[in-house]
């Protein structure tokens, strides 16, 4: 009986002290419920959403009694009452007044209007954004804007969000938000009624699902951001494609916007734009960003790579099937032996633009590395680079190749420096473009990624992402290459990279001066992707090395 009692009590203490306070939010002028209202405390990241009848509860007990609760929804006034008040109003409704609307006539003549796309397009599956409220219940309903910049006014007819990956059996709430911008961060919304949808799998095309917004008449120039936000929990997960290095920002409810600088969400945006204003993306640059520079928009080459025939060719494929791995590669061309290696998580399709012009002039011997494209691997440890210079004498014993040249890019050239320490004798000329001895030559922000998204995956423990989880621990823990190995390469090697590499500028010359018979370049204004961005130059360059 006694234990009853401190039970009894314990729970009128707990009910004392909680502060719960439930309303519900209506349109003044149609009494009518607004749905899905961002109910929090201003400046702070406590909040909730309300459902679609306008009704939310909320906790009060841990917030000081003189901050203020804030409601935001576009097309009404700004609704702001201290917490104390706000305690008052319990069980009663909240009456939003609408604003009055000030249409601006745009006067801008259809012929001097044309067609842009501005901001991040890749598909990548390689960097995203996890939308899952079973592992990220604190800030699931967050949310998160990229910054555009526009010189002359510019009319939004469609947003675009790329996404990779989408589980869920319901439709997913989201909402869209346009927002000036003060102080280089989001600022109001300029919306003048909300953007929400119901997402559903079907609504997704090619990896892409595009919100038409033409009709809402959404004018923008200078800088801006386009944000979204999910409204509702729900059972499964999204993955949004991301940019590495481009700038993206997050926030909690009503909390300070931040900068997230590793990465950025996939969201593009087609838009009508006065031809007389800048023709180029100097548009939607953002000067202070270290985007544009160590991670360009790769979406072009993605789409045509994917519609080469490389990585898919029927008719020169073969499969090499070893005791823990199936090897998948495909052969071009006829003379001295080339083997092209790519880099973490591609397939032979990225050498798309060096397969024709290299053939010409070699047998060029193109590889899915194992776990990667079109080839298996069945081992469960950890990856390295060891093991995949292995499957390469493997292929080249296949083939009865004695002696090869190798063409390693990224991942692919660790491989090759692998390859040449351990198989000299097989290996005639090497070639490597972007590639490090060892993890602490990588960009610390990429690093930082990389530990990050591992984190996020091991949490999640989803079968299907481990194969990319060991490929990311690789790249945090491999290769272990010092300068008396690299001393010890005696094949003659040209070592390449761009000027705003992920590798860092002082590791790629470090590996060309210790390695005796290395010749450095280094391409100015060109990045990690030198396959993609100055294909010309690369092959051109790698044949003379070849050849001479």
């Amino acid at each position: 009986m006694k234990k009853l009692s401190i039970l009894f009590l314990s729970l009128v203490v707990i009910s004392f002290h909680a502060q719960i306070v439930s309303v519900t939010v209506f349109s003044k002028e149609e009494n009518k419920p607004i749905p899905y209202v961002k109910v929090g405390v201003e400046k702070e990241k406590t909040g909730v959403i309300s459902d679609e009848n306008g009704r939310f509860s909320i906790d009060l007990s841990k917030i000081n009694a003189t901050r203020s609760i804030l409601i935001e929804v576009p097309g009404y006034e700004k609704y702001s009452q201290s917490v104390q008040d706000f305690k008052n109003l319990d069980g009663q409704k909240i009456f939003l007044k609408e604003k009055v609307k000030n249409i601006d006539e745009v006067s801008i003549k259809p012929k001097k209007l044309v067609d842009k796309n501005w901001g991040v397009n890749t598909k990548t599956k390689s960097v995203m954004y996890n939308v899952n409220p079973d592992i990220n219940n604190e800030n699931f309903l967050g949310e998160t804007a990229l910054e555009f910049n526009t010189s002359k006014k510019s009319k939004i007819k469609n947003i675009n969000l790329n996404i990779s990956s989408y589980t869920s059996d319901q439709p997913v709430l989201m909402r869209y938000s346009i927002y000036s911008e003060k102080n280089g961060f989001p600022d109001k919304n300029i919306l003048d009624e909300e953007i929400t949808v119901e997402l559903t799998k079907d609504m997704i095309k090619d990896g892409t699902f595009t919100l038409d917004v033409n009709d809402r008449n959404i004018w923008v120039q200078g800088k801006f951001f386009v944000g979204i936000q999910f409204l509702k929990r729900f059972q499964g997960r999204i993955t949004i494609s991301a940019a590495l290095f481009r700038t993206g920002y997050i926030r909690e409810f009503y909390g300070d916007w931040q900068k997230m600088t590793i990465a950025a969400p996939a969201i593009n945006i087609d838009v009508k734009v006065d031809k007389n204003g800048k023709n180029s993306k100097d548009d939607v640059k953002n000067n202070n960003d270290k985007t544009s520079i160590l991670a360009p928009d790769l979406s072009q080459y993605n789409m045509e790579s994917e519609n080469s025939v490389y990585g898919k060719n029927d008719a020169v494929g073969n499969t090499l099937k070893l005791n823990d791995a199936e090897l998948y590669y495909e052969i071009y061309g006829e003379g001295e032996p080339l083997v092209l290696l790519h880099g973490n998580g591609g397939s032979i399709k990225e050498f798309y633009k060096q397969i024709p012009e290299l053939s010409k002039e070699f047998k060029v011997i193109a590889v899915d590395t194992r776990a990667q494209g079109k080839s298996k691997d069945f081992t469960k440890g950890n990856l390295n680079y060891k093991i995949f210079a292995d499957d390469l004498k493997n292929l080249m014993d296949h083939l009865n190749i004695s002696k090869t040249n190798i063409l390693g890019w990224s991942d692919g050239g660790n491989t090759g420096l692998e390859f040449a320490l351990k198989y000299p004798q097989h290996l005639n000329k090497l070639i490597i473009i972007g590639a490090n001895a060892f993890p602490e030559g990588v960009d610390e922000d990429l690093l930082k990624n990389f530990k990050s998204k591992v984190h996020m995956m091991q949490l999640a423990n989803q079968p299907e992402n481990e194969t990319e989880k060991r490929l990311l621990t690789l790249m945090l823990n491999e290769p272990h290459i010092n300068k008396k190995s690299l001393q010890q390469i005696q094949n003659p090697t040209l070592v390449l990279a761009g000027e705003n590499d992920v590798i860092k500028t002082e590791h790629t010359e470090m590996i060309a001066k210790e390695i005796p018979k290395a010749k450095l370049k280094i391409y100015p204004k060109a990045t990690h992707y030198l396959p993609f961005e100055i294909a010309e130059d690369v092959n051109k360059d790698v044949i003379s090395f070849l050849k001479n």
